[in-house]
């Protein structure tokens, strides 16, 4: 397995440190690192023993995330109430591993006999609770 390595700057970097400090640190043996060429290399492992604190990667997770707005138009309360039921009780069921939790609102506006689904949170889950819309919508009596 290849061991992660850093250079001065990352280091500097990481640690809050003058780029000088860092290298002060290696030239002085206190940091152990690798010339290669001109330039040092600082493996994950002799960071940690230097720091005593664990080598995170500082790039925040990639996520991807849903949000969207479902207009209902046509619907009248009593659906509107079921297919309100109907999301809530889908979003809060039982979910696979790896899906983060979805936030839905719902709103009924009845004097234009419509309702909109506001939904956010997790892509999958999200793509499956808008299948399940488009079910109910063709389907409204």
């Amino acid at each position: 397995m290849a061991q992660e390595v850093f250079s001065v700057d990352q280091v500097a970097e990481r640690l809050g440190l003058h780029v000088r400090t860092v290298r002060n640190y290696v030239r002085d043996g206190r940091l152990k690192a690798v010339r290669i060429g001109k330039q040092y290399r600082i493996a994950a492992d002799d960071l940690e023993a230097f720091t005593g604190l664990p080598v995170t990667d500082p790039r925040p997770a990639r996520t991807t995330d849903l949000s969207s707005v479902v207009e209902i138009g046509g619907i009248d309360r009593a659906n509107a109430d079921r297919l309100a039921t109907t999301v809530i009780a889908s979003v809060n069921g039982p979910r696979d591993g790896g899906e983060r939790p979805l936030r839905v609102e719902t709103i009924y506006d009845r004097e234009r006999s419509t309702m909109k689904i506001i939904v956010l949170g997790d892509l999958a889950a999200g793509a499956d609770l808008l299948r399940l819309l488009a079910g109910f919508a063709e389907n409204l009596t």
